[in-house]
């Protein structure tokens, strides 16, 4: 379940960034491709997503079967050093189609 991982086996992003990330990507994504994507199993993104909806950082909704994801761009980073900072500028600054007005 390994994607391919920089010499040395760290990257400058955790996982609990990758897994917002792909959801800001895709807010209807099931879980199984959220893990295969970022490269972690299915019961480590499901972790994840927890941690990240008790931190206030994603809401999840269900529709039907599935789970649509709402990130919420406006949460500060948790560490004392980047706190002055929202989780939408780094979303934003990799891609992610993130409304940071919100």
């Amino acid at each position: 379940m390994s994607t391919s991982s920089p010499a040395g086996g760290w990257t400058f992003l955790t996982n609990h960034a990758h897994v917002l990330l792909a959801l800001s990507r895709d807010p209807d994504s099931r879980l199984r491709d959220v893990a295969q994507s970022v490269g972690i199993t299915e019961r480590a993104a499901q972790t994840i997503v927890s941690d990240l909806e008790a931190a206030g950082y994603l809401h999840r909704e269900r529709v039907g079967r599935r789970n649509h994801y709402t990130i919420n761009p406006l949460a500060p980073f948790r560490h004392p050093i980047e706190r002055h900072r929202h989780i939408g500028e780094l979303l934003e600054l990799l891609g992610a189609a993130v409304d940071v007005r919100s």
